[in-house]
């Protein structure tokens, strides 16, 4: 029976109320999801107050070296900012000891002062939850994976160079914690060259990625060095930044700054947002100047306990940095770090994140899930599956709605 075009409207019609209904849930939670953009006010409220305490002035505060050179590392300064309980302050205290912290002013600045299960704190001030025991050093294998000083290489072609152990903020959920040791140090420029005289003899080397601790803690004179020696390379055809200073520290992203990048195309910056309470108008107008230098922006959240493992903030996160031209690139499984554990989630937490991501929202908001393999064997991407068997001449196939479906092969 052919159909008119008033019954192909109506299952039309049907089809799209039966879709609206299918994210019911996510309408009604996201106006609950708190997010920099809805925050914004609350933020200069307590940026006003912070700079009060620091005795800053506007312009100190628009400065990354005065963000650096005031980052808040002890407990005196810290309770003045976050209303801590004497049990809390001796914690931070003790784990201090142990594993060093340090918050930029900026970063303080998202955070509710009265709530310990904020999740921009929890990301950011110790837990004595970090003196568990289990997890290890180096899961990765780094240390066995450095053919130069500075350089990890688990790729056929392409490798890391970290530049710096030094942050805006140390991040409670750190990776490399083993690095950051008790001060701040810059790779020397004898073992930068060297990492960068490997990159010339390995011709099958096309992709560099420049990370730390965060790239963009180095001067702008000692990044446009390292970027103008890869530039020379004929066979390097992107850098990559790794950098978290547009979700903790924006100040940094300077107009030299952009100038600068500029200058080296093709760049790839890839960040770390782990919540919507971290997109902000300033990490916006970081982002904003970055794009118009030509830099392609990313991003790599980590999922965490208590702070993402949620279907539809994960979404929401997605969702607030495609509005600041930021990819969602990666969504990583939590690695087995020492003092991390009590970030640690399920895998199939992950998939069900990834499940309720794909057809629910536009491929761009749907990043790759990871898990890093044991000992240094590299990114495994993690997937629902959706091939259900296979057969000669057709492919049973699960759709994002759980319809089996024959597709021909």
């Amino acid at each position: 029976m052919t159909l008119d075009q008033k019954d192909k409207r109506m299952i039309s019609l049907e089809r799209a109320q039966e879709l609206k209904e299918r994210i019911e849930d996510y309408l009604i939670k996201q106006e609950s999801i708190p997010t920099g953009f809805k925050n914004e006010e609350y933020i200069q409220e307590n940026k006003k107050r912070i700079m009060k305490i620091l005795n800053a002035t506007d312009e100190q505060w628009d400065d990354w070296t005065w963000q650096i050179a005031n980052r808040i590392t002890d407990i005196h300064t810290l309770s003045k900012i976050l209303n801590l309980s004497e049990e809390e302050k001796s914690q931070i205290e003790l784990v201090g000891k142990k594993y060093r912290w340090a918050v930029s002013p900026y970063y303080a600045s998202l955070m509710d002062p009265d709530d310990p299960y904020c999740p921009i704190r929890k990301q950011a001030i110790p837990s004595i939850k970090e003196l568990a025991e289990g997890g290890e050093e180096d899961p990765m294998n780094e240390e066995l994976t450095s053919p130069v000083e500075g350089m990890t290489r688990r790729y056929p072609d392409r490798l890391i160079i970290k530049v710096t152990n030094q942050c805006a903020m140390y991040c409670r959920h750190c990776q490399r914690r083993r690095c950051i040791g008790q001060q701040d140090l810059a790779l020397p420029k004898d073992d930068l060259a060297k990492c960068i005289q490997y990159v010339k003899e390995h011709k099958e080397i096309r992709d560099v990625l420049i990370t730390g601790g965060d790239a963009l803690l180095l001067s702008d004179e000692r990044l446009y060095w390292i970027l103008s020696e890869l530039s020379e390379i004929p066979h390097v055809e992107i850098v990559r930044l790794g950098s978290r200073t547009p979700v903790t520290m924006p100040q940094r992203i300077t107009d030299d700054l952009c100038e600068l990048l500029s200058k080296f195309p093709p760049i790839y910056l890839n960040t770390h947002f782990n919540h919507p309470l971290e997109v902000t108008e300033q990490s916006k107008k970081a982002a904003d100047k970055l794009c118009r230098a030509g830099v392609v922006l990313g991003n790599q959240a980590v999922l965490l306990r208590g702070i993402n493992d949620d279907i539809h903030i994960m979404k929401k996160l997605n969702h607030e940095l495609l509005k600041i031209r930021v990819k969602p690139y990666y969504i990583f499984h939590p690695k087995a770090v020492v003092g991390t554990g009590h970030f640690s989630v399920k895998i199939q937490k992950g998939m069900e994140i990834m499940e309720y991501l794909r057809g629910y929202t536009s491929g761009l908001a749907v990043p790759t899930y990871i898990v890093n393999a044991p000992k240094g064997k590299g990114k495994t991407p993690i997937l629902p599956n959706y091939i259900v068997s296979w057969g000669e001449n057709s492919v049973k196939l699960r759709t994002w709605e759980g319809e089996i479906i024959d597709y021909p092969n």
